[in-house]
């Protein structure tokens, strides 16, 4: 694999869609994942777990939320602005509420005393030398959860434009679906996050830098928690990020699509395929066995067509097990290019059973897919130098 300030230089392209420069934090490359072997390894027994979709996960309700600051705030006799006030200040980046100096002191005090400013404690933090900032934090029941900020540099190096600063939240503590490339998925799964934990993830990281893009790419299912990632969706604008700046992210819940498609939030949809082949991509994702590629394509469609918006495709290029020129004739096959824009992301191996594509077989991989008229990019890497792209410290954690 070329290094990653290489692979940055060689694949970034300032004319990508936003999404299409964004780097899958957290969730893959962990050491203890099954699945297929690159050509020449020894092949491991996976174990396809029983997928049900007839409830989501339990969700525990923590003890602090923005519900918990409106009761109270009504418990003080408090008008309601006040609550508009506190939520005005937090989402652009107060550190607590001594902050907020249009509160009266006695009322801050009060606030300090009786509604704990974040649901989440930090636990680590590390930044890399581009400038990714990684944050393990945990909830008030000990789970952890991984969120990171991405910062990049303007594409036009205009000396008084900023660059894009996105952030990739997590909707679950651990994940029950075991993809068998992700970390996340070989931890223990959890539960679902509250909106308020989903939310305080992008808080934490406003209150390190101005935020304009989100994506739900981070630990768990997305679409298994949509009620609590649709409630921070309506939120995330207060904090900068616009909803048409806002992606989220599936391996193929087709009940969560299907009910994103009817939700009346406008954000982007990101479809994690990674491969065309049913029998390899049911190797690889179990989930593939509860949901066809068939049945996701379909509901995919169904949301382009209420939607009109252009579908992401994800697909990590694993060495020797889906990045071959017949895989990607096999994804032109299956998907239309004017729906679905194509991300290529290149696999940053540890001591997994897989290994990265080589630069020229990602190029080969790309070059196919154009030829069939796709848009597909190849990602650009952060975060590289602080495991921010393997997710090993939600998996340690956890542990």
């Amino acid at each position: 694999m070329p290094s990653a300030a290489r692979t940055a230089d060689h694949f970034a392209d300032p004319r990508s869609r936003w999404l299409g420069e964004f780097v899958p934090i957290i969730g893959t490359n962990s050491p203890s994942s099954g699945g297929p072997k690159p050509a020449g390894a020894a092949a491991s027994q996976t174990t396809t777990p029983k997928l049900t979709d007839a409830a989501d996960p339990p969700c525990d309700h923590g003890p602090v939320d923005l519900d918990l600051l409106r009761s109270t705030l009504e418990d003080l006799g408090q008008p309601r602005f006040r609550f508009d006030q506190v939520w005005k200040w937090t989402s652009e980046g107060a550190k607590g509420y001594h902050e907020m100096s249009n509160l009266p002191a006695k009322l801050r005090d009060e606030l300090t005393e009786r509604v704990p400013f974040s649901t989440l404690t930090e636990v680590r933090r590390a930044e890399a030398s581009d400038g990714t900032v990684k944050l393990l934090l945990n909830t008030h029941d000990g789970r952890p959860i991984e969120t990171v900020l991405m910062r990049y540099k303007d594409p036009t190096s205009h000396p008084n434009r900023r660059g894009r600063r996105s952030i990739c939240v997590s909707s679950q503590s651990g994940c029950p679906l075991t993809c068998t490339f992700c970390a996340t998925g070989a931890m223990k799964f959890g539960r679902n996050l509250t909106a308020w934990e989903i939310l305080d993830q992008a808080l934490h990281l406003r209150r390190i830098d101005a935020l304009d893009h989100c994506v739900f790419m981070g630990m768990g299912e997305p679409m298994m928690n949509l009620d609590n990632v649709l409630e921070v969706c309506r939120r995330l604008p207060a904090v900068g990020i616009t909803h048409r700046r806002i992606g989220i992210s599936t391996v193929g819940w087709v009940p969560g699509i299907d009910k994103l498609t009817e939700s009346d939030v406008p954000v982007r949809l990101a479809w994690s395929l990674h491969s065309a082949d049913p029998e390899l991509r049911s190797d690889i994702m179990p989930v593939n066995d509860r949901y066809s590629l068939a049945d996701v394509k379909a509901a995919c469609d169904r949301f382009y067509e209420q939607r009109r918006k252009m579908i992401f495709v994800e697909y990590i290029m694993l060495g020797g097990v889906n990045d071959s020129v017949e895989q990607a004739q096999l994804l032109a096959d299956l998907l239309e290019p004017w729906k679905y824009k194509i991300n290529l992301i290149p696999y940053n191996p540890t001591d997994s059973v897989y290994d990265g594509s080589e630069r020229d077989q990602m190029e080969a991989f790309r070059q196919v897919l154009e030829d069939n008229g796709f848009n597909a990019t190849i990602r650009l890497i952060r975060g590289r130098d602080i495991d921010a792209a393997c997710g090993q410290l939600a998996a340690k954690a956890a542990a």
